[in-house]
């Protein structure tokens, strides 16, 4: 097996295992925040964070996997894969780039295969002022009753009601409903949360320890689950702002696609993490992207979401379906090929460099 197939993993515990060991080869200290909950198999688990680089760098590369934990699994695989690239750590150095890796975002849903942390939060919404009345979602708070059945498969007549409103409405309308984010249903899908949550605090940490040097800041966050399988879409991943967007094009090329003018398959979300860029490293000129990996049509994904969250609250379900549940949803965000595997590491790679050029520019 090649270098970019061995950097991936089948565990939350193997990839963890994996990324010390390439770190401790580059002669690099791995800086693990603990999570005060065990795994899956009883593992620690932990936001690893591993900075090569010079302590005094002006410019910082971000590299970050597992905001949504099953996404771990595409996003631990590029890290690694990094980490053991010399040519790559070379690239960066000559440019005076310094860069961060951090490893499993939320290692809780990374180890027990979900997207959401131990919460039941998806921290890619969670990033808000929660001093302040959150945001509404009228349109989830309809469908709510729809998405979680009292059985799983959903039966005939949810079927039916759900293909209606599809019908109705549209399947962007849908997707949009649910992944916008809602802070009313705590077991519902895309929980914003109702305050910070553990990821949240310890990635705020990480970048108050780590990017307080640095004048320019640029950030690739690894996601799946959206778009053509195996295309890595480049979404812009900044505040609204025409010269940051103008920068991103300027580095990851014209392609690059935004939730602000509606070219992107995200559909506009709020409380995005990367929003601590800014109240973070306030000196830092931000420049950042999500790298969103293709798998399954949004059908299907939306439908191992659902069944994701229904699984965890029926834990009297025969092992058979739990284990089908499981495996819908590690098949919607993470596919077990050779050639998906090699498309990710080169795309990603490639932006990495790209990220590197701009900020030495």
């Amino acid at each position: 097996m090649n270098a970019v197939q061995n950097g991936f993993s089948k565990s939350y515990a193997e990839a963890r295992q994996k990324f010390h060991s390439v770190a401790q080869a580059a002669g690099l200290q791995v800086d693990a925040n603990v999570h005060p909950l065990a795994g899956r198999d009883g593992e620690e688990l932990a936001m690893d964070v591993v900075f090569d680089g010079t302590p005094d760098a002006s410019n910082l590369l971000v590299v970050s996997s597992a905001c949504h934990g099953v996404e771990g699994y595409c996003g631990s695989g590029v890290q690694v894969h990094a980490l053991q690239n010399t040519s790559w750590r070379e690239a960066a150095k000559a440019k005076g780039v310094a860069v961060l890796y951090i490893h499993a975002l939320n290692p809780h849903g990374f180890s027990h295969v979900r997207r959401v942390t131990h919460e039941n939060v998806d921290i890619n919404r969670n990033f808000q002022d929660f001093s302040h009345a959150l945001t509404d979602n009228p349109a989830y708070r309809e469908i709510q009753p729809l998405l979680l059945p009292d059985v799983w498969p959903p039966d005939a007549a949810n079927a039916a009601a759900t293909d209606h409103y599809i019908a109705e409405r549209g399947m962007k309308a849908f997707q949009a409903a649910i992944s916008k984010g809602q802070h009313e249903f705590p077991d519902g899908l895309f929980f914003g949360g109702q305050a910070p949550t553990w990821s949240n605090l310890s990635l705020r940490k990480v970048l108050q320890k780590y990017g307080q040097n640095c004048q320019h800041l640029a950030w690739i966050d690894l996601h799946t689950g959206l778009g053509p399988s195996g295309v890595g879409e480049r979404i812009f991943a900044c505040a609204d702002d025409a010269t940051a967007y103008q920068r991103a094009k300027a580095w990851w090329g014209q392609g690059i696609t935004s939730i602000y003018d509606g070219s992107s398959s995200s559909p506009m979300l709020t409380g995005l993490m990367w929003m601590a860029a800014y109240q973070e490293c306030p000196q830092a000129k931000y420049t950042g992207i999500a790298m969103e990996y293709g798998t399954q049509p949004p059908d299907k994904v939306m439908h191992a979401l659902r069944g994701d969250h229904w699984l965890q609250l029926h834990p009297e379900a025969p092992e058979a379906l739990r284990g089908q549940i499981k495996q819908a949803l590690m098949d919607a965000f993470y596919t077990d090929t050779d050639a998906w595997r090699t498309q990710i590491v080169d795309q990603a790679m490639g932006a990495m460099h790209q990220a590197v050029t701009g900020l030495g520019a």
